[in-house]
């Protein structure tokens, strides 16, 4: 066949990805306060867009992004005619920051003074916040540490020397650094900087400034006048103690069963990171996404927290009233691509609640005897149980389940948890939940006696005369991941706990 140039006419099907498609999959992956902050960017970056604060979409003729009624799924945003007056009402405000509304007829300002009452001072002399925002902070270490120095370092060189020091904790209130290295940095002798350390160890809290945890402990015994020669024999085997090895500390300790309980509770009742009771960080509460709470006369109600659902409106009456403007081609794009984004942005908030919302009810349909009896009921379930049952894509699941919380009678949890791998039944029935499975093992090992601790072996016995087939490795991988020591340590710790 001649080889020559010819044109030809194919058809073919492709998928493409589209900007509003990849934004309204990274909008149902986000975290309610990820999705929040990034409302709030485009609510930056986008004229158009506006926060529904009322919740009066309906009435103010503008499309907002509901949230979800209870039982129901969200309804669809609406949209009506844009009415341009509406926005020619509002209040004009001079260069000064006065409305139309602070003059009387005559043209003179009106006294302001129930103004000025509730918003503040008009000049800037004098501290106007409230008693909330004057109330005093609590101290960082730092801070607690340097007014330590300064008054009980009298010499200033000292007092260099123990400023360095602080600068070296970390976020448990141990030295950090070598001596050596800050005796090279402030040119001094290294006796000089152990002679520090020695009066910076004496601060409060007891226990600052130790290079290790056996020090941090024995600062922390010396001041209550308890570091004797067998304290310190204990404070030097902490290994022995961590494996609960108690004839190996009676040896090496040289007392009875009874002394050597009383110096191990002395030994946990100290504070192992002294820093710990400054500069705390506030843990951030969660936030439940959905909300489920059983319903009259059976079943379950499920409905989106309507607390974590950014609303949303497109200014439709800003939009015509820019738009009969005489505008240029490229400002006309502008606000036609504005415009599109915006309803675009409405329309994936809306889709991603309705999605998160048949997620979790089916969630809530398949695990419903966890709810009813606990965890021990909690069936095997994968990502592709809820696909199939919802049809969608296994994929849209794993990504409406990320970092999604629902508020249940029994707790609140992430929806990944009830997601959990199966074990098989030895008697060839249903199969069993790993997660039902821990608590299992938890709850045997928790009702064990001294006299009678569970080995590994002789749990699995126990779960497959109950018809769970498992391992003995899988028992103790379980076991270590909910850090459950083994059975000689059990036993060696809960035989300590009995002769106390």
């Amino acid at each position: 066949m001649a080889l020559a140039p010819r044109l030809d006419l194919r058809q073919s099907q492709t998928l493409v990805m589209t900007p509003q498609l990849q934004q309204a999959i990274k909008l149902l992956q986000l975290s309610n306060l990820e999705l929040s902050a990034y409302v709030e960017a485009e609510l930056e970056q986008n004229p158009l867009l506006e926060r529904d604060e009322a919740g009066a979409g309906a009435e103010s003729g503008e499309a907002a992004a509901p949230g979800a009624a209870e039982g129901e799924t969200p309804a669809a945003a609406t949209e009506a005619a844009p009415d341009a007056e509406a926005a020619d009402n509002a209040a004009a405000i001079d260069n000064d920051g006065w409305a139309e509304g602070d003059f009387d007829d005559d043209g003179e300002r009106v006294d302001q003074t129930n103004w000025r009452q509730n918003s503040g001072r008009g000049d800037f002399d004098g501290d106007d916040r409230s008693v909330a925002e004057t109330v005093g902070r609590e101290r960082s270490l730092r801070e607690h540490l340097v007014e330590q120095i300064n008054v009980d370092l009298t010499d200033a060189g000292d007092r260099v020397i123990g400023l360095q020091l602080v600068d070296l904790l970390d976020e448990r209130g141990y030295l950090g650094g070598a001596l050596g290295d800050v005796a090279d940095l402030l040119g001094c002798p290294r006796e000089r900087v152990e002679a520090v350390l020695t009066q910076v160890q004496r601060f409060d809290p007891p226990g600052i400034f130790a290079r290790d945890l056996a020090e941090c402990l024995a600062l922390q015994l010396a001041e209550r006048d308890r570091l004797d020669p067998a304290m310190q024999a204990l404070l030097a085997n902490l290994p022995l103690l961590a494996k609960r090895d108690v004839a190996a500390l009676r040896r090496v300790c040289g007392v009875d069963d009874e002394d050597l309980a009383e110096m191990i509770a002395e030994i946990k009742a100290l504070n192992p990171r002294p820093a710990s009771a400054f500069d705390r960080e506030v843990a951030q509460p969660i936030t439940p996404d959905i909300l489920m709470r059983p319903q009259n006369g059976g079943g379950w109600i499920v409905e989106l927290n309507s607390e974590t659902l950014p609303r949303v409106l497109v200014n439709h009456r800003y939009y015509a009233k820019v738009t009969r403007n005489s505008l240029t081609k490229d400002d006309k794009e502008y606000l036609t691509e504005r415009f599109q984004a915006a309803n675009w942005l409405v329309k994936s908030l809306h889709q991603r609640a309705t999605t998160i919302l048949r997620v979790a009810s089916e969630i809530v349909r398949q695990q419903e005897a966890f709810f009813r009896h606990g965890v021990s009921h909690l069936r095997p379930l994968i990502l592709r149980d809820i696909a199939e049952a919802i049809e969608m894509h296994e994929s849209t699941v794993s990504r409406v389940t990320t970092n999604k919380y629902m508020q249940t009678p029994r707790g609140l949890y992430e929806l990944k948890y009830f997601f959990t791998s199966a074990i098989a039944s030895s008697a060839g029935g249903e199969a069993h939940s790993a997660e039902a499975v821990r608590f299992r093992i938890k709850a045997l090992i928790d009702a064990e006696t001294p006299q009678e601790i569970l080995s590994d072996d002789r749990i699995v016995e126990i779960l497959k005369s109950q018809g769970v087939d498992i391992a003995r490795r899988t028992v103790a991988k379980y076991r270590e991941a909910m850090r459950i020591p083994s059975s000689v340590q059990r036993k060696r710790e809960k035989s300590l706990m009995l002769s106390t």
